[in-house]
């Protein structure tokens, strides 16, 4: 950044964001304003920014193009319309505090269900204890995602949708989708993980977003 005096031996940071594609070109100027002139260069399902201070970066599209490639004279612009498309998603967020499992189109929460289902932390104690304790966690994990499952069940049951976005806790995510009650949903293509917290209301609302939003990672140079 410009009147800033870089620091010796500091590590590049790395920061995630979420942009609509109506705004993506928005953004890009702005970046663009902070950090020097742009390099583009075509990136898997993305685009990767190249600016003159040594910042990057990388814009990937909520989904593949899977046939309905963007539109547009550019790279960004592609990837705009690519993401702006009305393509629907089932979300299922899970975490040992909760859940939220949802479908959502254009940012736009169809269908949803959160809710509560305790997951008891790690304790140090050993011996008899420890293993009590060890089952009792390992049933309640279980309950929990047998519920989850149910829930998105019903949920996804009442919705037609393209894809399937897990996030929350990655593990608790794959074991909900692995089960039985999920199967008529397993050939779906799965988006990638998202890092939320516990899936409260308004969590899944800013997941529902940010699933149809491109994901932005930008890394500063080194000192900066």
């Amino acid at each position: 950044m410009p009147g800033s005096r870089p620091t010796q031996g500091r590590a590049a940071s790395t920061r995630t964001a979420f942009v609509p594609g109506p705004r993506l070109a928005g953004w890009v100027e702005r970046f663009a304003a902070s950090h020097g002139d742009l390099g583009y260069e075509d990136h898997d399902d993305g685009v990767r920014l190249a600016a003159a201070d040594g910042a990057t970066a990388l814009l990937v599209a909520p989904w593949p193009d899977d046939g309905r490639p963007g539109r547009g004279s550019g790279l960004v612009e592609r990837l705009a319309t690519l993401a702006s498309q009305p393509r629907t998603v089932g979300l299922v967020l899970v975490r040992r505090g909760g859940y939220g499992v949802a479908v959502a189109s254009e940012g736009t929460i169809l269908a949803a269900k959160t809710g509560t289902k305790y997951v008891q932390s790690r304790t140090a104690a050993g011996g008899q204890s420890q293993q009590r304790f060890a089952r009792r966690r390992a049933n309640q994990a279980e309950a929990m995602l047998e519920a989850v499952a149910e829930q998105a069940r019903l949920i996804f049951g009442g919705q037609a949708f393209e894809y399937i976005l897990p996030g929350g806790d990655r593990g608790l995510a794959d074991e909900v989708l692995a089960l039985p009650a999920l199967k008529p949903w397993a050939g779906l293509p799965r988006l990638a993980y998202l890092d939320v917290p516990d899936p409260r209301a308004a969590v899944l609302k800013k997941a529902a977003a940010d699933a149809c939003a491109v994901r932005v990672t930008v890394t500063d140079p080194p000192g900066s």
